[in-house]
């Protein structure tokens, strides 16, 4: 970005504010659309929460995925539609301002961003020619100082920005259209520059365009800025283990030789210990936690979840029994008997779900499985959780040709809890938006109500924490219609909808053998059409591994 095209930004953002707060003062009048005439807003409405006639402020998804509702500005017709309807005009005008205030933040992180990139460069020309390594260290120490005086930052924070900047500009075009356009959050483009990292650019390009290509036919795909930060990160960290050049089962023998027990002292007598262990092992861990945490809850019980799952760890490691008898108050401490015993309190059978193509079963390819809670696990993991027969995880086989659950293993007879796993299978987590709670805990819920001739079918069902539970059924939260394979999404109490998040499979990786067999019988049996079609007219789905 050249000085010129620099100073053009700076000017738009600065009419672009100038004109939010002259619309936050009540000095803009909205029915003109956001121009300067010192009119006040309607009788009536109070200017705190301005209609967004602002035209300049681009509008940006929401948590819970793109809203369709009302169309901002909706209420930004004169006097009248806010006379008819005043509360209303308030809610609309206030949710389009803070979704416009969204806009302009990512936008003036892009200057940012374009900003420190070109004082690097300038700085660099500046110095001249670096003849050692000495100098070199002596000239990027300089810069990020400078950077880190003018925002007054730490030079940490200086020399993070100046090291996503170089990243964005030179290698991630896509992500910084987006933030220039206000449709993505600085937040979700520091994901992005950190799921690339260390890929090659060939793969780096493939994760972002998965992601913000606009085209791509997927409907997860394109959706990065409507997905709450922590959700995105969590998709793109699997999409980066799918397609990482060096194969999970490397990287994963590799990271297993740092496992750790780590000790933190903090203050107020507490401190912190953590542990850094094979994600099969650390899910089994918090799950077994949490399970016998909710058997100690009761009307008498003074302490939260979060309490009794520490309280139960603490008991089983110090080889002592955690009593069910709360204590005096809810902050109070741990009530263990050092008797030696492993504890009275059941282990109740966690249940996990372990997704796993059908050839990374067999040993045939080396792509991840996939851990509920979790994330991508090497498919030696897998193998290992199938073949212990380990009570607390239940196997699902996907579809070799298009990666969608097939079956979820048989252990369990009982109708109930088979769609109750294949609920947790669709929805992953609580599917309100914006929502990232994963907890076993979280409760099965009839999109249409029993009592009004809803079916407990899969696709009158989805996943809510117990928070979000309580909010459907206290507040007109409404879900949409969901299917077999999509859950619902949302229409807010002021009408807005919220898409749901979806699903984002891919084809497992065939390997060469299969497809030769499969080929071969194809053509022996005389069949028509496509082999690899899931039907003749469909083109044939066999990926190949991203290099």
């Amino acid at each position: 970005m050249d000085n010129a095209a620099g100073a053009e930004v700076l000017e738009a953002i600065a009419a672009s504010a100038l004109r939010l707060a002259g619309v936050l003062r009540g000095t803009v009048d909205i029915s003109t659309g956001g121009d300067l005439a010192g009119s006040p807003v309607p009788v009536g409405v109070p200017a705190t929460c301005p209609s967004a006639g602002v035209a300049d402020i681009p509008p940006v998804s929401t948590a819970g995925g793109p809203a369709d509702g009302p169309v901002p500005g909706a209420f930004a017709a004169g006097p009248s539609a806010a006379d008819s309807d005043p509360l209303g005009w308030q809610a609309e005008a206030c949710l389009t301002v803070l979704s416009g205030a969204a806009g302009l933040e990512a936008m003036v992180a892009a200057v940012k961003v374009h900003a420190a990139g070109g004082y690097d460069e300038a700085g660099q020309a500046i110095a001249g020619p670096i003849m050692s390594p000495k100098d070199h260290t002596a000239q990027d120490m300089s810069i990020v100082a400078e950077v880190a005086c003018a925002l007054t930052v730490s030079e940490r924070t200086a020399g993070g920005l100046l090291g996503e900047a170089h990243r964005l500009r030179s290698a991630l075009p896509l992500t910084l259209a987006a933030l220039q356009a206000g449709t993505l959050s600085w937040q979700h483009a520091r994901i992005m520059v950190d799921e690339t990292t260390n890929l090659e650019p060939a793969a780096a390009h493939a994760l972002e365009a998965h992601f913000l290509d606009p085209e791509a036919p997927n409907p997860a795909r394109g959706a990065a800025g409507g997905m709450v930060p922590g959700r995105f990160r969590a998709k793109a960290r699997t999409w980066r283990e799918r397609h990482h050049p060096v194969s999970i089962e490397q990287r994963h023998t590799r990271s297993a030789v740092d496992r750790r027990v780590e000790y933190s002292p903090d203050r107020d007598g507490m401190a912190w210990l953590s542990a850094y262990l094979p994600a099969d092992q650390a899910a089994g861990i918090w799950n077994r936690a949490t399970t016998a945490a909710r058997a100690l809850q009761g009307p008498t019980e003074g302490r939260t979840l979060t309490q009794l799952r520490a309280d139960n760890v603490a008991a089983w490691l110090l080889g002592g029994t955690l009593h069910s008898t709360p204590p005096a108050t809810p902050g109070g401490t741990l009530d263990i008997t050092q008797d030696g015993a492993a504890g009275r309190i059941p282990s109740p059978a966690a249940q996990v779900l372990v997704t796993v193509p059908v050839f990374a079963l067999m040993g045939l390819t080396d792509e991840p499985a996939v851990l509920d809670g979790y994330g991508p696990i090497p498919p030696s993991m897998a193998r290992a959780l199938v073949a212990d027969g380990a009570e607390s995880f239940r196997r699902v086989l996907t579809d070799p040709r298009d990666g969608a659950p097939l079956e979820i293993g048989r252990e369990s007879y009982r109708i109930p809890k088979a769609l109750r796993q294949w609920l947790r299978l669709r929805d992953g987590k609580c599917q309100f938006p914006g929502c990232s709670n994963q907890s076993l805990d979280n409760e099965a819920d009839h999109l249409n109500a029993w009592a009004n001739g809803g079916s407990t079918g899969i696709s009158n069902l989805t996943q809510l924490c117990p928070k979000h539970h309580r909010l459907k059924h206290a507040r007109p939260w409404q879900p949409t219609e969901a299917t077999k394979d999509e859950p619902p999404g949302w229409i807010s109490p002021t009408g807005r909808h919220y898409h749901s998040e979806q699903p984002d499979r891919e084809p497992p990786h065939w390997p060469g053998a299969a497809i030769d067999a499969v080929q071969r019988f194809h053509d022996v049996q005389g069949f028509p059409g496509d082999p690899w079609a899931l039907s003749n007219d469909q083109p044939p789905r066999v990926p190949v591994p991203l290099e």
